[in-house]
């Protein structure tokens, strides 16, 4: 049995015939409305729900294009001095609650003869950039750089 409106209305009709008297009354009923509130409660949470989820893409969208280009260039401009510091400090304006933190670790090469044997140092090196509330979004860059000593 399909229920199409015209059968649903018959069917409330039927069930609310006694609270509308003598039939010449007109509008709706307690359980029409009632059914009518709930299809558009479900609607609605619905609607609301999709809408939450887009913003939330949106954000994390974002950060994930803009994070990786920031490590870069801050990475860049880093590597650009003699020696490698850990530090840490934020985009400033243009990049308002972007922060980033750079971690910076030697490598020794104990296990490779050939790497052991050259006089460069290398540094394991890793970009940190932040943003959001408590650091909520996160990304990496891990590289490995030598000093270039200008003794030659």
């Amino acid at each position: 049995m399909v229920l199409t409106s015209k059968r649903l209305h018959t069917l409330l009709s039927g069930l609310t015939s006694c609270e509308r008297g003598s039939g010449s009354e007109k509008g709706f009923t307690l359980l029409e409305v009632m059914i009518a509130v709930a299809v558009l409660a479900i609607a609605l949470t619905s609607l609301f729900g999709s809408q939450s989820a887009s913003v939330r893409l949106a954000t994390e969208s974002r950060f994930y294009i803009q994070a990786p280009l920031l490590a870069r260039k801050q990475l860049a401009e880093l590597t650009l001095t003699e020696e490698f510091i850990s530090s840490e400090g934020d985009f400033e304006d243009d990049f308002a609650g972007f922060r980033w933190e750079l971690q910076v670790e030697e490598v020794f090469f104990e296990e490779s003869e050939i790497l052991e044997k050259l006089d460069q140092q290398f540094w394991h090196l890793t970009m940190i950039v932040r943003w959001g509330e408590d650091d909520f979004f996160t990304y990496q860059l891990e590289t490995y750089r030598q000093n270039v000593s200008d003794e030659e």
